[in-house]
C-alpha cells in the first residue's frame, strides 16, 4: 500500500459526501454540468489570504502569479484580495485585462517575450521585469516607435538559490533574469535612456516547504537588493522578493510555518539598509494562494480486476492533472491527496489503483491506495488541484479536451 497525501484543512462532509461551500460533490457536478470538473472554493481563498495577511508584515504587499490559476472568476475574486498581479505571457495579459485587472498593478516576467507581447504591455502601462540586455533594448525601441515610455524593472539571477525548492530559478547559469554582476550597468543604461525605473525582481525558486530555507532566501534577497541599489546609485522604487512558499502534496509533507516566515521578515524589515528605506516590498505567490482551494472531481466509469489488483477507471486523468499523475517533474511517483468524494469520511476497506481514461500507462491518479470500496458512478476527488492543473496539463492529448471549472 502507498500512502495518500494529506487532505488540506477546510473541507467538509455532508450527507456522506465531500462538501465545498455547503454543496455536496454530486450537487457540484450538477452545477458544473458534468465531470471532469475543477471546483475552486471562495471560502478557502479568503481564508488563505487572511492567514497570510495576519502573518506578513504590513509593509509587504502580496502579488498573485496568475500562471497558477488564470480562471477568470478566480482572477476577479483575487483582485479584491491581493495588491498586484504577475504575468508571464501576452496571453495572460489578455486574460488579466478581460478580468478587469488594473494594468498598473501588473508586472510581466519570463524569458523570450516577443515584440508583440512587449508592445501590448508597454501600451497599457504594465511593468516589464526585463530578463536580458537584448530584451531591454527591444523594449526601448518599441517604446520609441509607439511613443510610450516603458516601465522597467530588472529580473536578477542571484548567485544564491532557494534551498530545497522544487524548481530552482536562481543561482548559476539560468535562462531567467540577468546575472547579478551585470545588473548595475544595465540599470544605469535604462535610467539614463529615460525608462520609468521600477526596481528589481529577485525570484529564487518555488515549492519550498522549509521555513528556514525561505527565511534565509528572503534575507539574502534583501541584502542583494541593497547592494545593487548602492551600485546603481538610485533608490529602488520596488522590490519583488519572489515567493517560493510551497504546499504539502505528499505523505510526510508538512505545511510551511508561515508565522515564523513573517516574524523573521518583520525583523529584517526593522533593520533594513538605508538603500531600501523607501522601497515598496512585495512577495509573489501562486500555488500557495490557490493550490489548496481547488479540487478535481472525476467519475468512476469502470471497476476492473487484473492479476489480483483493483483498478478504478475514471473519466479524468493526467490530461487535467499532470502533476498528480507524477509526470510533471517528479522523479519518484507519490500519491497526491485523493478521496472517494461520494464516500467521504468512510473507512478504507480495500487497496485500489485509480487511473484515468487515457490509453497510456502514465495515466495514474493513485497507486495502491487504501480507499473505501468504490463502484461505477462514484466520484473521485483529487485535492491540491487549485494550481497548475487545468492550464499546466495536456488537455488536448488524445482529443479529450478541457475540464469544466467553477468557483463556489
Amino acid at each position: 500500500m502507498k500512502p495518500l497525501g494529506p487532505i488540506p484543512q477546510g473541507y467538509e462532509t455532508k450527507d456522506g459526501q465531500l462538501a465545498i461551500g455547503g454543496k455536496t460533490a454530486r450537487d457540484l457536478v450538477a452545477e458544473g454540468g458534468d465531470t471532469p470538473l475543477f471546483v475552486y472554493s471562495r471560502e478557502l481563498l479568503d481564508r488563505r489570504m487572511a492567514d497570510l495577511r495576519a502573518a506578513m508584515p504590513d509593509r509587504v504587499g502580496i502579488n498573485y502569479a496568475i500562471k497558477a490559476n488564470p480562471f477568470a472568476p478566480v482572477l476577479e475574486h483575487m483582485a479584491g484580495l491581493v495588491d498586484g498581479f504577475d504575468i508571464a505571457s501576452g496571453g495572460e495579459l489578455t486574460m488579466a485585462q478581460a478580468a478587469g485587472l488594473d494594468p498598473e498593478k501588473i508586472s510581466f516576467a519570463g524569458p523570450g517575450k516577443r515584440d508583440a507581447e512587449l508592445e501590448a504591455a508597454i501600451r497599457v502601462g504594465v511593468t516589464l521585469n526585463v530578463e536580458s540586455e537584448g530584451e531591454a533594448r527591444r523594449a526601448f525601441a518599441i517604446g520609441e516607435r509607439i511613443g510610450a515610455t516603458p516601465r522597467m524593472a530588472l529580473r536578477v539571477n542571484p548567485d544564491f538559490e532557494l534551498r530545497g525548492s522544487g524548481m530552482k530559478m536562481g543561482g548559476g547559469a539560468k535562462p531567467f533574469g540577468i546575472d547579478q554582476d551585470r545588473v548595475p550597468a544595465l540599470a544605469k543604461e535604462l535610467i539614463g535612456a529615460g525608462a520609468e525605473w521600477r526596481g528589481l525582481h529577485i525570484f529564487t525558486g518555488s515549492q519550498a516547504l522549509s521555513a528556514d530555507a525561505i527565511i534565509e532566501a528572503q534575507a539574502n534577497v534583501l541584502e542583494l537588493a541593497a547592494q545593487l541599489a548602492d551600485e546603481i546609485g538610485e533608490a529602488l522604487p520596488k522590490l519583488n522578493m519572489g515567493g517560493g512558499i510551497g504546499i504539502p502534496y505528499f505523505s510526510g509533507d508538512e505545511p510551511v510555518d508561515i508565522t515564523a516566515v513573517g516574524r523573521a521578515l518583520d525583523d529584517h524589515i526593522a533593520d533594513l539598509p538605508a538603500a531600501l528605506n523607501d522601497t515598496d516590498l512585495c512577495i509573489e505567490l501562486g500555488r500557495y494562494l490557490v493550490g489548496e482551494a481547488g479540487v478535481y472531481l472525476t467519475e468512476i466509469v469502470d471497476r476492473k480486476e487484473s492479476h489480483g489488483s483493483t483498478y478504478l477507471v475514471t473519466d479524468g486523468g493526467l490530461h487535467h492533472q499532470l502533476a498528480a499523475s507524477g509526470n510533471f517533474g517528479t522523479v519518484v511517483r507519490r500519491n497526491y491527496p485523493l478521496a472517494i468524494a461520494t464516500k467521504f469520511g468512510a473507512e478504507p476497506a480495500e487497496e485500489a489503483n485509480v487511473v484515468g481514461c487515457l490509453c497510456t500507462p502514465l495515466d495514474r491518479l493513485a497507486d495502491k491506495a487504501h480507499l473505501p470500496v468504490a463502484e461505477v458512478g462514484d466520484l473521485v476527488a483529487v485535492f491540491c488541484a487549485g494550481a497548475y492543473g487545468a492550464t499546466a496539463s495536456p488537455s488536448a492529448f488524445l482529443g479529450q479536451g478541457a475540464a469544466r471549472e467553477i468557483l463556489v
